[in-house]
């Protein structure tokens, strides 16, 4: 519970951040915020630290915390970032309605390659999910997903037309903080073309990654085809000194 504490205050503060409730774009003080939100100073220590990695806020010594104006430039609608992994929460704080379609839901033996992936044994078995995601209901992204069943033996196909970051913070009290991605561009397919709703000579962007838990335990691969009007990726570069 003590993690979704420091996120539930990640989130409340970046949502602040977007409505401009900030005077001169500077955030108040921790002790301000530990008595605002009623937690501990370590609480909204950790908060602010990550929301700094993220690029989110930065701190000037001798003068306080403010929001990073390249953080506030961003405009684009699907922005993936670091370790906000949770996309149907990322595109909701932009205030945009996004929805989410099942296509295929099965349980399968896992295929070699995501057996090696995501480090298995022979003979265990995966979730093979297909899910349409959609903003405003217009389809942006097509997701195929494969999650071991050890890892979440109670999965449904209820479950997955929401939010597996809200499931996984809830019943595993734990979710994807790291991943590997790869991403690229690739002319689009006519599947892609159907259910993306493009032309023949409109690419597709592709967003294939390695999702892992805080301990390292790997949760989730996911090849994620998105429209290219929506196929953004934002980090920060820390440079050496």
């Amino acid at each position: 519970m003590a993690d979704l504490v420091y996120k539930k205050i990640m989130q409340n503060l970046k949502d602040k951040i977007k409505a401009n409730d900030f005077e001169a774009n500077r955030l108040p003080d921790e002790r301000t915020l530990s008595d605002e939100y009623h937690v501990s100073r370590s609480s909204i220590k950790k908060a602010l630290s990550i929301l700094a990695q993220q690029g989110v806020i930065f701190k000037k010594r001798g003068s306080g915390t403010f929001v990073n104006p390249l953080y506030l430039k961003n405009k684009s609608i699907f922005r993936y970032e670091g370790s906000n992994l949770g996309i149907t929460n990322n595109l909701k704080t932009e205030g945009y309605h996004p929805s989410i379609k099942v296509l295929d839901f099965k349980v399968i033996s896992a295929p070699a390659e995501i057996k090696e992936d995501l480090f298995l044994n022979d003979g265990e078995f995966v979730y093979e999910i297909n899910r349409l995601r959609l903003l405003d209901e217009k389809a942006i992204i097509i997701e195929t997903s494969y999650i071991p069943i050890k890892i979440a033996p109670s999965l449904t196909k209820k479950i997955v037309q929401g939010s597996l970051f809200d499931y996984f913070a809830k019943e595993l009290h734990s979710t994807g903080t790291k991943a590997f991605m790869s991403l690229e561009a690739q002319p689009s397919t006519a599947d892609d073309q159907d259910l993306l709703d493009l032309k023949t000579t409109e690419p597709v962007g592709i967003m294939e990654g390695i999702f892992f838990l805080d301990n390292g335990t790997p949760l989730e691969i996911s090849d994620m085809r998105v429209h290219y009007k929506y196929f953004s990726y934002n980090t920060f570069v820390n440079l050496p000194d």
